[in-house]
């Protein structure tokens, strides 16, 4: 048999496998080159270092979520970003670490740019600025992120499975704080709920700071 043969969509579908696997401080180009059945020298032909490959990696997973989430946007401001919402964080939770990966990375091609015209446009029709618009998707997208990245660290892992964060002993180590032991229950369990509660809570913000006029 002949060298394997790669490229970059074969190294960035097998890093995202991978990732579910070792997680984001695990996930090293020798692992990848190991799981490709390759020298870690030949990646770099197509990757210059670890954060091009996850900027390649957040691109695909970009790719995969606009796959998926076709259709046309709600016709209400409201329902259409809170929508957008749910589907961009669904397809972080199909990845280990995955809202680590897919922050603070650069885009390598142009799959981003069509949604987000699109969702933009809707809230200029809807009486949004382009600038209150621009704002309105970058509080909603930057609340997303940040829900996910301690969603996903403070588990269970849908990846993984495992008993997740003990609230029970942190409630203990804060028997001298009632209020700061209760409040881990709200914050760090049911996280679809928490998570719903909290995108109503930045939707009606956008509306009330950014939105149209009443």
């Amino acid at each position: 048999m002949g060298p394997t043969k790669i490229d970059r969509a074969k190294v960035a579908d097998t890093a995202l496998r991978l990732l579910n696997e070792v997680g984001l401080e695990g996930l090293t180009l020798r692992a990848i080159a190991k799981e490709l059945d390759v020298k870690a020298p030949a990646l770099y032909w197509h990757f210059k270092d670890k954060q091009a490959l996850l900027d390649e990696m957040a691109t695909e997973m970009l790719r995969r979520m606009n796959a998926d989430l076709t259709g046309r946007p709600a016709a209400d401001w409201r329902e259409a970003l809170a929508g957008a919402m749910r589907g961009l964080r669904a397809h972080l939770l199909r990845y280990r670490d995955g809202a680590k990966v897919y922050s603070g990375t650069h885009f390598t091609d142009m799959s981003y740019a069509a949604p987000m015209e699109a969702h933009l446009r809707g809230l200029t029709d809807a009486g949004f600025t382009p600038a209150g618009a621009a704002r309105a998707w970058l509080t909603a997208y930057s609340y997303t992120i940040g829900y996910v990245i301690e969603e996903q660290a403070m588990g269970p892992d849908p990846a993984q499975g495992g008993p997740g964060y003990d609230l029970a002993a942190r409630a203990e180590r804060l028997t001298d704080y009632p209020l700061a032991a209760e409040a881990g229950f709200e914050l760090f369990a049911h996280h679809d709920e928490g998570f719903e509660t909290g995108l109503a809570a930045v939707v009606a913000g956008v509306g009330a700071v950014l939105g149209p006029p009443a």
